[in-house]
């Protein structure tokens, strides 16, 4: 049996891990590449894992990093089925549309600006692909051991990182031999609002794990409440508004889970709250749906609470004439709007209003990029470029850490731990981190495993085996 890491390999995005037997081909995630342009757009339209002869895919869940590319597979001619959770499908078949939405308006804008003689550009993939990938979804429930063929079981487990997300448990018999693999997804954290904590998981022959916040600890999420609650009151004492670039897939819903709950108790000022995006209106319908699956506090609250994303004072922007009529009031408010980085879509133009009154308050919940918008206003700089104007940056600027949806080191090492006391970890491949962050987790996983984890790279591969058949892994080159 043969592994080889085709993405998220020595870097973050991009997740795609191909396995290999006598007679299986199976594709882990098949996720976009994200970053510069040219050389994502290279990596994104060819594929090394010929989806032709691919039996299958498991998608862990529905980050575009994760699965952003699965409808260009399929352009490419896969048709075979793809494993997730029932949540993960729905969430998925939102975030493609989008996605396709968002390559079609970008090629449009590129087009127009090309220079002479530079050829027309084209989408990676459009609706037509992301409807005709979302045909093959085959949901699966959590806890139960699936059967894919004689030689092959897979099971998915909750892994607290955002809605559906799963850690996947896959065992494989080749040649007589049963070899247990196990493939962390993104891996979520301890107390997280919303959703059940991670699983812990039995032991295993091969562990394939991400590490993006491996050499990190983040700071109580349960402190983002009472931060929350502080900005929100100061502002509406200073006659402001408070502008929360959120995005739309997990950060939102969280944000307005705690404003219910700041709500229920009594304690949010009265101050109408408003999430201006269409893509986390739709993303919070799937999370209603939902609700019932998560975890104890959520059940506690909705015995008198028909919906925690719901309440008297919030309202869901639907059309584009109402958020822009947003900015023409008078009296405070607080809106929550993607994109998280503060790069597209409605925040911007909330920003562009906001930014120069200093009883305005610019909260930010999220780790902003070099060269974003939103680490601009995070530096506090004088002014910033929006819409092609300098904006001066008068409000007040707020960060609060805290809602990360990655495992932090200690998550990290309590999950390893229970592994390790329930039946070991072989060989573990650590993954979709950049290597600082990889080789911190390694440190903390080699005490946990048989041999010496590894930090592959884009194309590596590697031979696998089950540890009690006597050929467990041996590298080679992809």
């Amino acid at each position: 049996m043969k592994i080889t890491f085709l993405g998220a390999a020595g870097e973050v995005t991009g997740s795609q891990h191909l396995i290999e037997t006598d007679s299986l081909r199976l594709l882990l995630e098949c996720g976009l590449f994200q970053g510069h342009r040219a050389e994502c757009r290279a990596k994104n339209e060819r594929f090394l894992c010929d989806p032709q002869g691919l039996d299958g895919v498991i998608l862990s869940h529905a980050h575009i990093d994760h699965g952003g590319n699965l409808p260009g597979l399929f352009r490419a001619g896969f048709r075979g089925p793809v494993f997730c959770t029932h949540a993960t499908a729905d969430i998925a078949r939102i975030m493609l549309i989008d996605s396709a939405r968002i390559q079609s308006e970008d090629v449009r804008y590129l087009n127009r600006n090309r220079a002479p003689g530079e050829p027309e550009i084209t989408p990676l993939y459009d609706e037509q692909h992301v409807n005709g990938v979302c045909q093959l979804f085959d949901p699966l429930p959590f806890a139960q051991w699936h059967e894919l063929a004689d030689d092959v079981r897979l099971r998915f487990s909750p892994a607290g990182h955002i809605l559906g997300s799963a850690i996947t448990e896959l065992e494989i018999r080749e040649r007589g031999e049963w070899c247990r693999i196990v493939f962390t997804g993104d891996l979520g954290r301890r107390e997280k609002p919303l959703l059940n904590d991670p699983t812990p998981i039995d032991g295993c022959d091969v562990l394939i794990t991400e590490s993006t916040y491996g050499n990190r600890v983040h700071p109580p999420a349960a402190d983002m409440q009472a931060e929350l609650l502080r900005v929100i009151q100061r502002a509406a004492q200073a006659g402001g508004r408070v502008i929360i670039p959120a995005f739309s897939l997990g950060r939102t819903q969280t944000v307005v889970y705690f404003l219910n709950q700041l709500r229920n108790e009594g304690n949010l000022p009265d101050i109408p709250v408003f999430v201006d995006s269409p893509l986390a209106n739709r993303l919070t319908s799937v999370y209603r749906d939902y609700q019932d699956t998560m975890d104890s506090d959520v059940q506690a609250a909705a015995r008198t609470d028909t919906s925690v994303f719901d309440f008297p004072g919030l309202t869901y922007i639907r059309s584009q004439a109402d958020s822009v009529a947003l900015n023409r009031r008078r009296t405070p408010f607080v809106v929550i709007a993607a994109s998280g980085m503060c790069e597209n879509g409605r925040v911007v133009h909330h920003l562009r209003h906001a930014l120069d009154d200093e009883r305005n308050t610019v909260l930010i919940i999220g780790f902003q990029a070099r060269h974003t918008l939103g680490r601009r206003i995070v530096e506090k700089r004088e002014t910033v470029r929006i819409f092609g104007r300098e904006v001066r940056l008068r409000a007040d600027v707020e960060v609060i850490n805290g809602l990360s949806a990655h495992a932090d080191l200690p998550d990290f090492r309590w999950w390893f731990d229970r592994m390790a006391r329930t039946g070991g970890i072989g060989q573990a491949f650590l993954v979709h981190g950049e290597p600082e962050a990889s080789a911190a987790l390694s440190e903390a996983l080699i005490d946990h495993s048989d041999e010496i984890p590894i930090v592959p790279q884009f194309g590596e591969s590697f031979k696998i085996g089950s540890r009690t058949g006597g050929t467990f892994e041996t590298p080679g080159s992809g």
